[in-house]
């Protein structure tokens, strides 16, 4: 059974008012503005979550930053700790050939001092 062109503009005129009085028996109007109080809430809590989040990730930021300056101060550390090794290998190089010289000439020493007898 379809509905006459009269019903359905009946239907359309007086369905507002059938809503409001599903809704505790406000007034069209009195809805409306409780509609829109609510909208003013949801958009003010949005705004609030907003800055929440930006103040998060300025915090983020700033944190980064501080790992970012530890890493360059460990990074400056292992450049000292390789220029001690470096200077440590050329210090047991020198060591070395000075053992090598020794070596070396006391071992001529006794070849001549035993050429000798």
């Amino acid at each position: 059974m379809a509905l006459a062109q009269e019903d359905i503009a009946f239907i359309k005129q007086h369905l507002g008012e059938w809503l409001a009085e599903q809704s505790l028996g406000k007034p069209p109007l009195v809805y409306e503005i409780e509609l829109r109080e609510r909208m003013v809430r949801v958009e003010e809590e949005l705004k609030h979550q907003r800055e929440l989040m930006r103040q998060g990730f300025d915090l983020m930021d700033k944190r980064f930053e501080q790992v970012e300056k530890r890493f360059e101060q460990v990074d400056k550390r292992f450049e000292q700790v390789d220029k001690r090794f470096d200077e440590m290998l050329k210090r047991h190089d020198q060591q070395f050939l000075w053992l090598v010289g020794f070596i070396a000439t006391s071992t001529g020493l006794i070849i001549a001092a035993l050429r000798y007898l």
